[in-house]
């Protein structure tokens, strides 16, 4: 069976400052929440941080040459916000602001769209000092943040993401799994709710300015689906589904927060001000969809803030990957319908999917990652279906182009297209990288 896409269809790759930039201390660039929480003891696998990742704050010239022999046709990166504020807010770092213009140029002379994220998780340590993302503060002084980096590449990128994954920073102050490591479920609250106004209001200030181009949000979004039909089951579903889905994508979209989950959480809630949802829904041009993982919901007899359960949906015949997550293709076609049939149908980027593999270069210097290649092709072939459905899906960022500091796992995963030693930043091309780079040169593939 052949899945062929559209002429427009964008294919990419995707990256994140903390996990590949290194320079961490470099021409200027203040410190990060993650700078901070990856230097404490015991965050990290190994001890790892990102002081210098894959070194890509100077070899990106390399790079851009990897992504151009690929024949990608769009990166997505993020930009440091302490890179370009050290104190999160004032006086610019013009140097910072540099890298970005060199990159941007250089993706531009390689015929590679730039997609730009805002906030990718390094919330500048002095912010979070003075209270971080639950102090309603950092909306505006992202806001602020938004509208020197549209002054500064906005004739230059085509596509702003303000934020990546808000579940994941609204995870480091409730769980401590991640920066800034706080666990207090109002935080958390406050935090979210935070986010999603500070996404609206860069949004609003990406309307008043002269950029070019257009802009969303990256919600990662999970499949997921009631163990049986028992009423327990079911409500544990719907209470987690609006916990992971539906407390981003509601508002966002005009709808509010899920009222059950309003209710559920109570008095831990932060104070939602006149006009907040309004702001957090401004149109945008844009949704992107982080997709990963499948879940089956069973309901707990006992504690846990939603009191739930979960299995990790597989397709058959597939093994878990080095993560521990299920291979789940099915899911990302459910999800793009879900949007399409309960959103409205908004155009849609695939803006990460990718797998953590045991990859490792061989005797013969190649890295055979054939495992990465069923997935990818699977998930592929369900993007394309959604297509066939009319879901309006306009683009596909393999999450990641290179391998990189995986967080809290440090070094320990691999998911990258292209395979780094970390001792000596050498790129070497896996497998998969030469098989998608024939994807993209043929706009589609044989299942």
């Amino acid at each position: 069976m052949h899945v062929q896409f559209g002429e427009d269809f964008l294919w990419g790759a995707a990256t994140a400052a903390y996990q590949i930039e290194g320079a961490a201390s470099e021409d200027g660039k203040g410190i990060s929440i993650w700078d901070t929480f990856a230097h404490k003891a015991w965050r990290t696998a190994g001890g790892d941080t990102g002081d210098v990742a894959c070194d890509h704050y100077h070899r990106y010239a390399e790079d851009v040459a990897i992504m151009k022999e690929l024949g990608l046709k769009a990166y997505r990166f993020s930009i440091a916000w302490p890179r370009i504020l050290p104190d999160g807010k004032g006086k610019v770092n013009q140097k910072g602001l540099d890298f970005y213009k060199r990159l941007t140029d250089a993706l531009l002379e390689a015929g590679i769209k730039p997609f730009a994220t805002l906030y990718h998780w390094d919330l500048p340590q002095p912010l979070e000092d003075a209270g971080g993302w639950p102090n309603r503060d950092t909306a505006g002084h992202f806001a602020d943040y938004a509208r020197v980096m549209y002054d500064a590449l906005g004739e230059s990128v085509d596509g702003w993401f303000t934020l990546n994954e808000p579940i994941c920073t609204v995870g480091g102050y409730r769980s401590g799994w991640s920066a800034p490591g706080r666990n207090s479920l109002p935080d958390a609250l406050a935090a979210a709710h935070t986010l999603l106004v500070g996404h609206g209001m860069a949004v609003k200030a990406f309307r008043a300015s002269q950029a070019r181009g257009k802009i969303g949000i990256v919600l990662n979004l999970d499949d997921l689906e009631p163990a049986d039909d028992s009423p327990a089951n079911v409500a544990a579903y719907q209470r987690e589904d609006a916990c992971t889905n539906r407390w981003y994508l509601d508002p966002v979209f005009g709808r509010g927060y899920p009222e059950a989950l309003l209710n559920w959480y109570g008095k831990e809630m932060c104070p939602v001000h006149n006009c907040d949802m309004e702001t957090i829904a401004q149109e945008m041009d844009f949704l992107g969809l982080n997709y990963y993982a499948g879940h089956r919901i069973q309901a707990m007899p006992q504690g846990g803030d939603l009191k739930t359960a979960s299995e990790k949906l597989r397709a058959e015949g597939t093994e878990l990957t080095d993560m521990g997550w299920g291979v789940w293709p099915e899911g990302l076609y459910r999800i793009l319908t879900r949007l399409k049939d309960e959103y409205g149908n908004p155009p849609v980027y695939v803006t990460e999917n990718g797998m953590a593999n045991h990859d490792e270069v061989g005797a013969d210097g190649t890295v055979n990652d054939t495992a990465r290649i069923d997935y990818l092709a699977a998930h592929f072939a369900a993007a394309g279906r959604a297509i066939a459905g009319g879901v309006d899906l306009r683009g596909y960022f393999v999450w990641s182009l290179m391998d990189n500091f995986e967080w809290a796992w440090g070094y320990s995963k691999r998911f990258g297209l292209v395979h780094v030693d970390y001792p000596t930043g050498r790129r070497t091309l896996k497998e998969s990288a030469k098989w998608y780079s024939r994807v993209i040169a043929e706009n589609g593939l044989d299942i």
